[in-house]
Parts: C-alpha cells; sequence; structure tokens
C-alpha cells in the first residue's frame, strides 16, 4: 500500500554543501566581501552565467530584491508605470513599489498566460518596463511580447523564479528578456532556503545593480565573469557609476551560496525528472471530464516541480469539497482563488497604489485553478497517488451532486 507522499520537504542538500558550510563555519568567513576573491557567492555568480550563458550574474537575498534591484538598474523615474500579469505572487508587484514605480495588470486566461489582446492594449505610451512572471513555470508568448515591446523601446524583465530550466525555442527562459531574476528559496529547482539571483548582459544594469546591492567603496572589483569573458566593459561601466548610486544592501551570504553550488550540476537531471513527472500526471488527469491540464506553448519546454490544473463543469461549492476531499485523502490542493488571503490572488494585494479595475477573465481562472506540489523526487507509485486522489475526489464530488441533485 502507497502511503500518501511527503511533498513539503525541499530538495535534499549535497554532502558537498555541507562540507563547504563547515569550512565556512571554522573560518567565520560568511560575509561576501570578506574574501580578496574567490569568494562562494562570486564563485556562484561565475557559474550560475555560464549555465545560463549569460555574460553577468548577481546574487542576492531574495528573487524579490532581484526585481526590485533590476527596475532601480533601468534607472526608472519615480511612478514609472510596470506592467505585469494579474496571475503572479505579491511579492512582483511589491517590488515594484519598493523601486518607487506603478504596478499595472494585464489580464491572464484559462491557460495561465497573459491575454495578448489585453495586454497590447495597456502597453500604451505611459508603460515604462514590463515585468512577465512566468508564474509556476507556465511561459507567456515570448515571440509576441518581445516583438511589441521591442518596436516600442521598452525594457522587458522576466520573473522566472518558477521557471529555472525552462526554454523557449531552446533559448533559457530569463536570458530572453534585458534582465532574469530567478529564486532560490526552497521550493525552487535550486534550494538555498532562501536567495535569489539576475542575470543580464548589459555592463551598465549589471554595474548599477552591484552597486545598489551593497558593493560598497571598490568591493565591485570581487565580483566574477564567467571564465573567458572580458570583464573591461563591466569596469568601465563600474567607474561610471561609482559613488553615484544609493546602497539597498540586499547581498546574499556564502552560507547561501555554498549551499547553491554543489547543486548546479544536478539542475538538468531535475528538470528531465520533473517535466516526465508532471506531463505523467498531467496525462492521466486529463483522462477525467472534470478537470483539465493546460497544454504548452509549442515554442515552450517546461521544468515544473508541481502541477497545476483547471476543474470543469463545478460549482464554487463543488470546488470547495474536490479540494477538502482531496485534502483529506493526503493530496494538498490549493484553489487560487478560493484559498483565504492567497497571495496570488490579484484582489488580496490592498496595498496597491492604484485599483485595478476589471480583470474578469483572471478572476475566474483563479476560481477554478488548482496547485498542487509535484516534487521531482518523487517515483511512479506516489505519481499514481496524487493522480488517483485528484481523480477520485473529482468523480466522488460530481457524483455526489447528481445523487443529490445539486
Amino acid at each position: 500500500m502507497v502511503l500518501a507522499p511527503n511533498v513539503y520537504d525541499a530538495e535534499p542538500i549535497p554532502d558537498a554543501a555541507r562540507d563547504e558550510i563547515d569550512r565556512l563555519l571554522a573560518s567565520g568567513d560568511l560575509f561576501r566581501y570578506t574574501a580578496p576573491e574567490d569568494a562562494p557567492v562570486s564563485l556562484l555568480e561565475a557559474e550560475f552565467a555560464e549555465a545560463l550563458g549569460v555574460k553577468y550574474a548577481l546574487a542576492v537575498s531574495s528573487c524579490s530584491s532581484a526585481l526590485f534591484l533590476s527596475l532601480k538598474a533601468l534607472g526608472l523615474p519615480r511612478d514609472t508605470r510596470v506592467l505585469i500579469p494579474a496571475f503572479t505572487f505579491a511579492a512582483v508587484p511589491s517590488a515594484i513599489i519598493h523601486a518607487d514605480c506603478i504596478p499595472v495588470l494585464v489580464e491572464v486566461g484559462a491557460n495561465y498566460r497573459i491575454d495578448m489582446a489585453d495586454f497590447e492594449a495597456r502597453l500604451t505610451g505611459d508603460i515604462g518596463a514590463v515585468i512577465i512572471s512566468h508564474m509556476r513555470g507556465h511561459t507567456s508568448d515570448m515571440d509576441a511580447i518581445m516583438a511589441l515591446c521591442n518596436a516600442r523601446g521598452i525594457p522587458v524583465i522576466e520573473d522566472a523564479a518558477h521557471s529555472l530550466g525552462t526554454l523557449w525555442h531552446g533559448q533559457k527562459i530569463g536570458t530572453i528578456g534585458k534582465i532574469g531574476a530567478f529564486s532560490f528559496q526552497s521550493y525552487k529547482m535550486l534550494n538555498a532556503g532562501e536567495g535569489g539571483i539576475l542575470v543580464s548582459d548589459d555592463a551598465d544594469v549589471i554595474a548599477r545593480a552591484v552597486i545598489m546591492s551593497g558593493a560598497y567603496e571598490h568591493n565591485w572589483k570581487k565580483h566574477k565573469t564567467p571564465r573567458g569573458q572580458n570583464s573591461a566593459e563591466l569596469a568601465e561601466a563600474f567607474a561610471r557609476w561609482q559613488n553615484k548610486l544609493p546602497l539597498y544592501n540586499t547581498r546574499m551570504s556564502n552560507l547561501s551560496a555554498a549551499v547553491v553550488r554543489p547543486q548546479i550540476p544536478a539542475l538538468d537531471g531535475r528538470v528531465r525528472d520533473g517535466l516526465a513527472n508532471h506531463d505523467y500526471v498531467a496525462e492521466r488527469l486529463n483522462t477525467s471530464p472534470w478537470i483539465e491540464v493546460p497544454p504548452a506553448l509549442p515554442p515552450e519546454t517546461r521544468a515544473p516541480d508541481s502541477i497545476q490544473f483547471n476543474l470543469t463543469g463545478m460549482s464554487d461549492g463543488e470546488v470547495q469539497m474536490f479540494a477538502a476531499i482531496a485534502s483529506e485523502r493526503g493530496v494538498g490542493v490549493q484553489v487560487f482563488g478560493m484559498s483565504e488571503d492567497n497571495a496570488r490572488a490579484f484582489w488580496n494585494w490592498e496595498f496597491l497604489p492604484e485599483k485595478p479595475g476589471p480583470l474578469p477573465k483572471t478572476a475566474a481562472m483563479l476560481m477554478r485553478a488548482c496547485d498542487t506540489r509535484l516534487p521531482v523526487r518523487l517515483k511512479r507509485p506516489e505519481l499514481d497517488f496524487i493522480a488517483d486522489t485528484l481523480i477520485g475526489a473529482a468523480e466522488d464530488v460530481k457524483g455526489a451532486s447528481r445523487a443529490y441533485g445539486t
């Protein structure tokens, strides 16, 4: 008998990380700028940039910090309007507000991706930047988005917190826009507990971000570029911005970097296993007449560690009953629009400086969109347990409705 799988534990920390942590603790060398060179954070930046095929990376305290610094590094004036999908995590509009800008929400469809007609309509002359959240790893139409933004000279930041390892036409998500931001929170592909990183090929953007992250005096000299990269343009950019920018001190510690670095070689395997797990469960769930897993867009190769699906033909009460039955049987289900105070439901963002206005497509999606953890470490019997439980819960709900005429 297969028991309900534990889907809440994060990926284990490799032994190599434990050895490096012991070394750091023995030395007390936890601050990224203590060492004259080759601090773990600096090495992480070089290795991550090399893995993504970009020129520069900056490791910081969280993906939220990476988004905040990305906006500040673009030099946007106060009250610049920044377009974002209405389906994202509350940290994204929060980072925009923290950067003295104003979030503008755009509709998201039933497939969890940006509604391109609404995106184009809202991409008006007062929009100074766009953040594309590849929410839960679902990639919107980056071809259309980049064409519209490039034609208007609007910089695109990719919020790839959930999308490390995802490809678009074979190109790594996070490297398509001007800046990409990733998360190392425990439930992401690389687990540092907390932490984030931003990447860019633009020397001025990265120099500004490095200084504002807290590289006081000349500590920017301790930042590394991938092996073989010419850092002359970066040194010139640092010289241009020395002493001209405020310090926000969003640095990553050497301990976090030591945890992440040994996981980078495991990334391809985690992406492979996560996609196989997702697609296996998705195929099973799609056999139910009341469950729909939206397909990936044709250019997209996903790197999922969770699964999202829509409940169809169910009332609000039936949706709540479905989630309760699945939970009782050992499979947690979050219905984005029905989970109280959910940070992914835009109507809970009461801190927004402007009311977002009606977003009926996004609201309808959130009331039926479900989220279930699907860690890459799960094996086939555990995947079957999850699929059987979700399909069975839907059948029980609809069977009860037919029996009682509700």
